[in-house]
């Protein structure tokens, strides 16, 4: 398998799954990253602890076994290879090379197609997913952070009145300044609040399901999307169906879900790609 260099995988590796989770892991589809190659390489991790190995349509059998300690075993033919946990969700596996500071990366098929298809994509994916959304200053405190007792909790920009906080579970939720806990730990992740909503989310079994909670508690915006950034300028960004659109604080749809990528608004326009041509549009979805 191909490698990469990827100095993101240490700053998000605190909202990884274990390795041992074989309900992401087992019977998806994960497809090899390899840039250089023309074709497509699948392994299918068998709950009986058979690998199915995909090239092209053409399958190979090889085992896998779970070893402890962070560590992945994997047999083809008359190779064996050992990989080290780097980075686990429903959407990418990212494995570190034993022995050295690469990674190769595999996706979940549902989004190999056009969305994390090049190396360049699956860092963009994890940066906006798991950093963008913290504050870059507090990035090396996370970093330095180890999963916390209930009264050993992270919070966030402490000069908002809610904060997101997580428990020993690894599950999230917000905190005030004071120290009360206001919205209980159930999420998989919880963001900072923008414009009166948060973004949080849950992790399923083949992608992640995202909404907005109000600072009761209240989830306005449903979880029922497969990404969503936080508000900007009145409205959202959200994917549904594999395709990007917009929403408003109540969860309505202002710009239809049609875009095959795109950013949130500044400065009243925001930039999309649809059919592979890139442009802007206005909060009413008009090419300007």
């Amino acid at each position: 398998m191909k490698t990469y260099l990827a100095g993101i995988i240490p700053k998000i590796k605190r909202y990884s799954e274990k390795l041992d989770n074989l309900t992401l892991l087992t019977n998806q589809h994960w497809v090899v990253l390899d840039e250089l190659s023309n074709s497509k390489l699948v392994y299918i991790f068998r709950s009986n602890f058979e690998l199915l190995i995909s090239k092209n349509g053409k399958v190979e059998k090889g085992k896998w076994e779970y070893l402890g300690n962070n560590s992945l075993l994997i047999e083809r033919k008359d190779e064996s290879y050992l990989f080290r946990h780097g980075f686990f969700d429903a959407n990418i596996l990212a494995l570190k090379v034993d022995g050295k500071d690469e990674f190769a990366f595999l996706i979940n098929e549902n989004n190999y197609g056009g969305d994390l298809n090049s190396i360049e994509k699956i860092l963009d994916f994890l940066e906006r997913k798991y950093l963008k959304m913290i504050p870059q200053n507090q990035i090396e405190l996370l970093n330095n952070h180890n999963k916390s007792t209930e009264t050993e909790l992270t919070t966030l920009n402490l000069d908002k009145d809610l904060n997101p906080v997580e428990n020993s579970e690894w599950k999230h939720g917000y905190m005030d300044r004071q120290g009360n806990l206001i919205i209980e730990y159930k999420y998989d992740m919880a963001y900072d609040f923008s414009e009166g909503l948060a973004s949080v989310y849950l992790i399923g079994k083949k992608t992640d399901y995202y909404g907005f909670v109000d600072e009761k508690g209240n989830e306005i915006i449903p979880l029922k999307y497969e990404f969503a950034e936080s508000f900007s300028e009145g409205l959202c960004l959200a994917r549904l169906n594999r395709k990007f659109g917009f929403l408003n604080k109540i969860g309505e749809t202002i710009i239809g879900f049609k875009f095959d990528e795109a950013a949130s608004f500044e400065f009243g326009k925001a930039r999309v790609k649809i059919n592979g041509r890139k442009f802007y549009i206005d909060k009413k979805g008009n090419e300007i």
